[in-house]
């Protein structure tokens, strides 16, 4: 993407996407020393991503898909727009 392009909607949803599982990855890892891991339910949060990287055509591409997500990231939307709100 370059920098005067538009974000899709999909390139978006993929950029965030990641995020979410970046986040379940970091809460799953965070455990006190000593104490016991929670259980890993990074399934869904996986799929996901999987998903919407598919959909935008970034699977194999990390340079692109990491280039949204720094865009996504320092905007601070990390939460894709809930069904029929009009986004």
């Amino acid at each position: 993407m370059s920098l005067t392009a538009v974000m899709t909607s999909r390139e978006r949803a993929a950029a965030q996407a990641y995020l979410r599982l970046l986040s379940a990855v970091r809460a799953a890892l965070a455990a006190p020393p000593g104490a016991a891991p929670p259980p890993l339910a990074l399934t869904g949060p996986l799929a996901e991503a999987d998903q919407a990287l598919a959909a935008a055509g970034l699977v194999g591409n990390e340079a692109e898909l990491f280039g949204l997500v720094s865009e996504v990231h320092s905007a601070g939307v990390t939460r894709a727009p809930r069904r029929g709100a009009g986004a």
